[in-house]
């Protein structure tokens, strides 16, 4: 039998909101166990849910149903198999996506991306983590991969009284699986790479800003890592600088070029991406486009001042090393930092760059990464 919570107020999960804090519960949190099932109800006593709580967690409980049915194998088994239904519906390859989003899928903790025959889950968060032999098993039977990876290695986990662990859990990783991503091949290091390996929420903006792009220009790609917006460029550009503070990134993103045969296209950069934009804006080089897909400044709302500073800066020099007419692909993956902020910003850099700018599109995440 789970636990019991009662809530002091119901106004944000009567709102569809899937998260309960600390200060909205009236039991002692003390008297919890930690990744423990727990039913939901209001003063009143009626039913709200059930969810797995952290007592030890600002975010105390995460809902993970708003009927009173048992979480068991065939609860996961539903859900996971539901996700694969809409991803079926509205993605064309199914050969690589984000199959499982957290709580857009509601389970909150939860992430799975498929690479072809690989499959890659991660569990964010304690909850989730107690329930991780019952979601393996399903996703095996669904799924039938050949390979399956843990990788627990976010810093998401830390807030969640988590250790950092990484483990193949079927198969052998003989060979890093190769993917197609629209019509490129890349291949994605799965257990040691950034996130599962990939950076799927991205793929149809890198082809959207591609289309963009004038036959025999040469761009710029900050901040690269498997190098696919700089590739997915070259099927027109005539060239590529490939900067990334990582020489491990720009290893990855040379394999991905040679696979492409576009290596000979390509010029590799290892520094700091602010220091290469400032050096290059005193010697007066300027390109013909600039892609800009920095990782999160803004791990946390304490740190958001410093990040909406950090975004203005490597804004400001990519206005200021941009060919008049150029193109810039700018993106935040900040969750702080909102579509105004971000704007915002923009205004800010153009203004310190002195630069006239227009915003062609306002793009987002992948539809395999929904909201």
């Amino acid at each position: 039998m789970s636990d019991r919570i009662t809530l002091k107020r119901t106004s944000r999960l009567n709102n569809g909101h899937l998260w309960i804090f600390s200060n909205e519960i009236v039991e002692n949190l003390k008297t919890y166990s930690t990744g423990s099932i727990v039913s939901i109800y209001d003063k009143k006593g009626v039913f709200y849910g059930k969810g797995y709580i952290n007592p030890h967690s600002l975010i105390t409980v995460r809902i993970l149903t708003k009927d009173d049915e048992p979480i068991n194998k065939d609860f996961f088994k539903k859900r996971i198999h539901s996700a694969l239904l809409f991803r079926q519906k509205i993605l064309k390859d199914l050969q690589t996506y984000r199959l499982f989003f957290s709580e857009a899928d509601f389970l909150p903790g939860l992430i799975i991306d498929v690479y072809g025959r690989v499959v890659v889950l991660q569990f964010l968060t304690f909850g989730i983590e107690v329930l991780a032999n019952m979601i393996l098993q399903v996703v095996d039977e669904l799924l039938m991969p050949e390979v399956i990876v843990i990788r627990n290695d976010s810093p998401v986990r830390i807030i969640e009284g988590l250790p950092f662990k990484k483990e193949i859990y079927k198969g052998q990783l003989e060979d890093l699986p190769r993917i197609n991503d629209g019509d490129m091949l890349y291949e994605v290091d799965v257990f040691e790479g950034q996130k599962t390996g990939f950076f799927l929420d991205q793929r149809f903006n890198r082809q959207a800003f591609s289309r963009l792009i004038q036959k025999g220009s040469h761009g710029l790609d900050l901040f690269c890592y498997s190098g696919a917006w700089g590739i997915e460029a070259l099927k027109k550009a005539s060239m590529v600088t490939f900067t990334d503070i990582s020489q491990k990134a720009l290893n990855n993103a040379q394999r991905n070029l040679e696979l492409n045969k576009l290596a000979d296209r390509a010029e590799f950069i290892n520094r700091d991406a602010f220091n290469f934009l400032r050096r290059i804006n005193d010697k007066g080089i300027k390109y013909d486009f600039i892609i800009l897909d920095p990782p999160a400044f803004a791990k946390s709302k304490n740190n958001l001042k410093e990040a909406l500073e950090g975004y203005k800066e490597i804004n400001t020099l990519a206005m200021s090393v941009v060919k008049t007419g150029g193109l810039i692909a700018t993106s935040s993956c900040s969750h702080h930092i909102d579509k105004y902020l971000f704007s915002e910003i923009l205004k800010k850099a153009s203004k310190d760059a002195r630069r006239q700018i227009r915003i062609l599109q306002y793009r987002g995440q992948a539809i395999d990464h929904p909201i």
